[in-house]
């Protein structure tokens, strides 16, 4: 990711961002922060082991988050507090349809804060307009292409 332009213009670019390690997942994840405000939901994209809760920990990092964040598969919804706004995590892999997320207060969570969901592309009817979706590809052992767009 060294001697790049600036980030977020690349990461939406055809091309996006190439990161060689998980920190530099991690990295990337500090970067796409200043994204986040009451509201945003960033939805993470990609396969199995690409990195989504990687990039989520960069996130809550640079929020300034209490506490790492970790993959909310089994919980479906982690909160992340202590930052600059609330933070919660969202795993749609293990919902079997959107009107799960109702138990979940995930309408209740676009109103506090920010909102990162890993496996987004499950549910896209849950993604709101303005969702900045991240499509995350393993090109090979550690490294990964991020790409981004928004919802419309």
């Amino acid at each position: 990711m060294a001697n790049r332009k600036p980030p977020l213009d690349e990461l939406f670019s055809a091309d996006g961002i190439v990161c060689e390690t998980p920190e530099e997942t991690a990295r990337l994840g500090r970067e796409v922060s200043v994204l986040m405000k009451p509201g945003t939901v960033i939805s993470l994209e990609g396969p199995l082991g690409a990195g989504k809760t990687q990039l989520s920990k960069g996130v809550a990092a640079a929020l300034g988050c209490s506490e790492e964040a970790s993959s909310p598969s089994f919980t479906i919804v982690h909160a992340y507090a202590g930052g600059r706004l609330p933070l919660h995590h969202f795993d749609f892999y293990r919902l079997k349809s959107s009107e799960e997320l109702n138990g979940a207060g995930y309408e209740d969570c676009l109103a506090e804060g920010g909102i990162m969901v890993e496996w987004g592309d499950r549910f896209p009817e849950a993604l709101p307009a303005g969702a900045i979706r991240l499509h995350i590809e393993i090109l090979s052992e550690g490294v990964r292409r991020i790409r981004g767009a928004r919802t419309s």
